[in-house]
């Protein structure tokens, strides 16, 4: 399914890569029927994605997507279709389903995710209830979204090898819209449940360096299909582990391997005559909500860091301490939205894409990180799912967004290689 046809104005340089990708699409198309043939799609996922015009990147893959308020209404048939598809492949008889969101009960844009994925998996024919892992939780409660609708969740309960709530209510399928940074509860493991995604896709196991081992070697094969250089579309990295921010511990090797990288980028602009500064994003190695994130164009800017960066740098989501980054090449975002720089940011069901919004932020520049304080959200708008525009430019806006969803789905087939190599139980 490819990108809807979105009504979005863009702006952002002519991509060769897109007119290659356009060239390619029944060949892509062919090659991506292969892989979803031979590897499980994750149940869904969000791709944060950056255009440069000369390099066209995911540079997060999210597995536990907490946006769908933020995707135009009009999605909503594409993602009820989606999951239909979904449910069919790994529960056929399913009639109903556990859906276990996160805990911050107090987020109302959060709850108003909930509130958008609970009516598509209702619109797919489900019955839908709410199990919470909170533990202020000992009774039905109803909370109320941003935009006024309402969820009631129940404490989650377990009986031998299935979890449940207290009436009774047992389905067949279990779904996480809770990423698991605190930790992998004890009520969640060893379920005969179908449990998706699966509990080492929570960020207590996680870790983004995996994914993009594995984005290594999709974006390799997929380059060889394009005859391009898989720099275009995939950014240098290296982890860096043993640090503590606090004492400073593993300052000096961390900006050594920031210096290395950025002379490693900086040989690529060279090549392809990029007149940019190359810069790299260091951010925790585990965890969401751009949290543990700094832009720097040397690794001078590391050693020294004052107290509030340092305190900045040490602790993530549910209070964890970062002793893990990624060092991951920065890639430019050369797109606006009424002036402001914005990135895309698409989402997917099975391997279907379903939408997509612009993270926006009116504070931060083109090598920022935009996940911050201060960002807002426009919906890409569509008019219909429609095939990409053959005869058209290759950035008018069916083209750009095809070549958008070829990335992202590039990025989900990543996260189905990574959750196959991490698996536990695999043999």
């Amino acid at each position: 399914m490819p990108v809807p046809h979105l009504t979005t104005a863009l702006q952002g340089p002519l991509l060769e890569l897109e007119t290659r990708i356009l060239a390619a699409q029944p060949q892509i198309e062919h090659w991506f029927r292969s892989q979803w043939h031979q590897h499980a799609a994750p149940f869904y996922g969000s791709v944060d994605l950056r255009n440069s015009g000369f390099k066209l990147a995911p540079v997060d893959m999210n597995l536990f997507p907490g946006g769908f308020n933020n995707l135009n209404p009009d999605f909503m048939p594409l993602a009820v279709q989606a999951t239909m598809a979904a449910v069919e492949k790994i529960c056929p008889e399913a009639k109903s389903v556990l859906l276990i969101p996160e805990n911050h009960t107090r987020n109302a844009y959060y709850l108003q995710n909930v509130a958008t994925l609970v009516h598509i998996l209702e619109q797919a024919g489900l019955k839908v209830r709410l199990g919470s892992l909170n533990p202020e939780i000992t009774a039905p409660t109803e909370l109320v979204a941003a935009n006024g609708d309402t969820v009631t969740v129940e404490p989650l309960m377990r009986q031998g090898r299935r979890v449940l709530l207290e009436d009774g209510f047992n389905p067949c399928m279990v779904l996480l819209n809770n990423d698991l940074s605190a930790g992998l509860p004890d009520i969640l493991k060893d379920l005969e449940q179908n449990l998706l995604p699966p509990l080492h896709a929570g960020w207590a196991v996680r870790r983004k360096t995996h994914f993009f081992d594995a984005y290594d070697k999709v974006a390799a094969d997929f380059s060889k299909l394009l005859s391009i250089d898989p720099w275009f579309i995939n950014p240098y990295f290296e982890r860096c582990a043993g640090l503590d921010f606090h004492s400073r511990q593993g300052e000096e090797e961390l900006a050594a391997t920031v210096d290395a990288l950025i002379a490693k980028i900086r040989a690529k602009y060279d090549e392809y005559g990029i007149d940019q500064e190359p810069f790299v994003i260091v951010k925790a190695d585990a965890g969401t909500y751009g949290m543990g994130v700094m832009s720097v164009k040397s690794g001078e800017e590391l050693v020294g860091l004052n107290r509030k960066q340092r305190n900045k740098m040490a602790v993530v989501k549910e209070g964890l301490e970062v002793s893990e980054v990624i060092v991951q090449e920065g890639v430019y975002t050369f797109e606006s939205v009424n002036e402001a720089v914005a990135e895309p940011v698409v989402y997917m069901i099975d391997h279907f894409v379903v939408g997509g919004f612009y993270r926006v932020h009116t504070g931060r520049g083109i090598h920022e990180n935009l996940n911050a304080p201060g960002m807002h959200f426009v919906p890409l708008s569509f008019e219909s799912p429609c095939l990409p525009d053959r005869k058209g430019a290759p950035d008018c806006p069916p083209n750009r967004f095809y070549a958008y969803g070829v990335i992202s789905r590039l990025a989900l087939l990543a996260a189905a290689y990574e959750l196959e190599a991490t698996d536990p139980d695999a043999h």
